[in-house]
């Protein structure tokens, strides 16, 4: 009798989740794929049908150690709504998964139901692990606290499951305009909150979101192939003892956006007091492309910095591009330049580096205010830490830096990033890290070219 009340339980949290709609989220588009409708909790293993699309309704938890898989081709439409806290989200809980499949050709996409897509529809892709932190357990910013958005852990190596070729539209709707800066963000684009080094993922593209793009809260997931267009604050933002590996990362700007206060694209941040406390956040970073709205800001905008260290935070970040930016290519605050200066775990090295304004290249965070660094700079050119400052943007001689429809970031003929990375030492050297010859996020050819999967629109 109670395997068989079990069953029956399972069944109805099966239909819940999984139902026809007899909505069309493609909104006279051409498509004639049916539309089943995800809502609710999905407390079985479910694999979602690649003839199908999908209306992802409200907000939708997989739980009870549940694997969603999601085959290649398929859209989720998420339900348009004006409220902050019932913003759709996808939330996988700790010890449930993802396993999304997507190809080059056939990628699979999360956006906005709405006829009119905007940034901020939805709210974010969430998924939860049991790596460690170090403030301990939390829950999710912007989300109600239950066991169903709790993060946190012992467990390294934890998996949530793996991602290939998936791009997220129009989300980061839970944060509101001109969020306070100094705390951890609310959940936005793509959240990895405690997610542990068992979990794949690679090349994923979010664009369009109100936020941030990718977010990394404690944890020790590695990626690779990660693409960030047209966000509406940071779009790479680490926090809470994050500790893992990222190389080709591109940070692509055309416009900016009047959400955030200072929008950067790299910012790395330990904790809101900050604390000492273990593990500092510390992204070991290689490839990576940074690039600005083109041209000086008249009048100023909402962007700062290219990449920003700052709150106690630890990072590495060699053999990178950062263009373009108003405040600088890279800056510190006043508890971060004391740890730059002494090489105390923390290095920014072998980059070459430009922004709007030659002199605060490398610039410091003064009293809310941001200011040219002397001495950061001539640390950050010496010998041993080797990055080169350019004068213009046209110097790094890319392929099409700025190109209406998408941009080629792939080395041109004489590109000073042709050469000279460095995967020297234990954090570079190591099996994950392809050490490629070239610096920046791609070399000689374009695998952010415009296609099914990077949608540069």
């Amino acid at each position: 009798m109670r395997k068989s009340t079990l069953l029956l339980l399972a069944a109805v949290a099966f239909y819940s989740a999984c139902k026809t709609d007899s909505i069309n989220p493609n909104n006279g588009s051409s498509s004639s794929r049916k539309v089943d409708t995800l809502q609710g909790a999905i407390t079985a293993d479910l694999a979602l049908d690649a003839g199908k699309d999908y209306y992802l309704k409200g907000q939708v938890y997989v739980k009870n150690n549940a694997t969603l898989s999601i085959p290649a081709g398929v859209t989720i439409f998420a339900e348009k709504t004006d409220d902050r806290s019932k913003k759709t989200v996808l939330v996988i809980t700790r010890g449930a998964k993802i396993n999304i499949a997507g190809t080059a050709d056939k990628p699979v996409v999360f956006t906005s139901a709405a006829s009119t897509k905007a940034p901020g529809d939805w709210g974010a892709i969430v998924i939860l692990g049991s790596a460690p932190t170090n403030t301990g357990m939390g829950n999710v910013a912007g989300l109600a606290v239950s066991n169903d958005t709790q993060y946190g852990g012992n467990n390294a190596t934890d998996n949530s499951g793996s991602i290939t070729y998936l791009r997220v539209e129009y989300a980061g709707g839970i944060n509101p305009p001109a969020e306070d800066e100094w705390i951890v963000d609310k959940a936005s684009g793509l959240l990895l909150a405690s997610v542990g080094s068992g979990t794949k993922v690679d090349h994923v593209m979010v664009e369009h979101s109100n936020d941030d793009a990718f977010q990394f809260v404690g944890g020790t997931i590695n990626a690779t192939y990660l693409l960030a267009y047209n966000n509406g604050d940071d779009d790479f933002d680490f926090d809470l003892g994050y500790t893992g590996h990222l190389q080709f990362l591109v940070s692509y700007r055309s416009a900016a956006s009047s959400q955030a206060l200072r929008a950067n694209g790299f910012e790395s941040y330990n904790d809101e007091v900050p604390t000492a406390n273990a593990p500092l956040t510390r992204p070991v970073v290689s490839n990576m492309t940074i690039i600005g709205i083109e041209g000086l800001q008249s009048p100023k905008t909402n962007l700062n910095q290219g990449v920003y260290m700052r709150k106690g935070t630890r990072l590495a970040i060699r053999n990178s591009i950062v263009a373009e930016y108003p405040e600088g290519a890279f800056m510190v605050c006043p508890r971060t330049r004391p740890v730059i200066l002494a090489n105390d775990n923390a290095e920014f090295r072998s980059n070459l580096v430009q922004s709007d304004t030659l002199a605060r290249t490398f610039a410091r965070d003064r009293d809310y205010d941001v200011v040219a660094d002397p001495e950061l700079t001539v640390f950050e050119t010496n010998s041993v830490n080797k990055n080169v400052v350019l004068t213009a943007s046209a110097d790094f001689k890319l392929k099409a830096m700025y190109n209406n429809g998408a941009p080629d970031l792939s080395l041109g003929d004489g590109s000073p990033a042709a050469s000279g990375s460095d995967f020297s030492g234990a954090d570079f050297s190591n099996a994950f890290f392809s050490q490629v010859t070239y610096r920046g996020a791609m070399g000689t050819s374009n695998w952010a070219a415009a296609s099914n999967w990077a949608v540069w629109k």
